[in-house]
């Protein structure tokens, strides 16, 4: 299975609750916190998921009623206002820095739906935000695209970028049908798919930039 054909959930509990978690600990103990960031990262590729199973056991564990994909997608807020965890290129031109900028107000803005979807005149003014957020980022994958040596990473990022259309076409579906029938965590499931693939974006150009 591959990342993105499971929950999307289960992808993002590393990056947004425990990544924050292990960026704390390395400012008491570095060496420490490095360790255990990796083996959670090796664990959580050699057996997807693994980090959503264990945080959910801990909710259990402590008789906490929480839904995942709200907290998960509120979260994202907190983990968007550090750089240190979000997958970021490190290129220093302007168009990969921009890249990294809309990436982060794409995800940013969907981090506020739980908060703002019951405020209907609220909540439209959001879905206009994250409209021309999904546009801006679309645009800055035009323009890092330029810059990605060799037909293999083109391809590859163009790839991603279908991929994220997509989502976002789905992402408009599921608004439509919220405001028919109002089922909340249909919107917070597929806010999640975007931030994931707005990630698959990030981890694309990393590797090939």
């Amino acid at each position: 299975m591959t990342m993105g054909d499971e929950a999307p959930v289960t992808s993002l509990v590393l990056p947004v609750i425990l990544s924050p978690i292990l960026t704390k600990l390395e400012r008491q103990n570095v060496a420490a916190a490095q360790a255990l960031r990796k083996a959670i990262s090796n664990a959580e590729f050699n057996h997807p998921g693994l980090s959503y199973d264990m945080v959910l056991g801990l909710i259990r564990r402590a008789d906490l009623n929480l839904d995942m994909n709200e907290s998960v997608l509120r979260l994202q807020g907190v983990a968007s206002d550090s750089e240190v965890v979000e997958p970021r290129s490190s290129r220093s031109e302007n168009a990969f820095q921009e890249l990294n900028r809309k990436s982060t107000s794409l995800k940013r803005i969907l981090s506020r739906i739980p908060d703002e979807i019951t405020d209907r005149k609220t909540f439209l003014e959001t879905i206009k935000e994250i409209a021309s957020a999904i546009k801006k980022l679309l645009d800055a994958v035009n323009e890092v695209t330029g810059y990605i040596p060799g037909s293999a990473g083109k391809q590859a990022l163009d790839q991603r970028k279908r991929e994220f259309v997509k989502y976002s076409k789905r992402f408009s579906n599921t608004l439509k049908e919220y405001f028919k029938e109002g089922q909340a965590n249909a919107v917070f499931v597929s806010a999640l798919y975007l931030i994931l693939q707005t990630n698959m974006i990030m981890f694309t150009v990393e590797v090939y930039e």
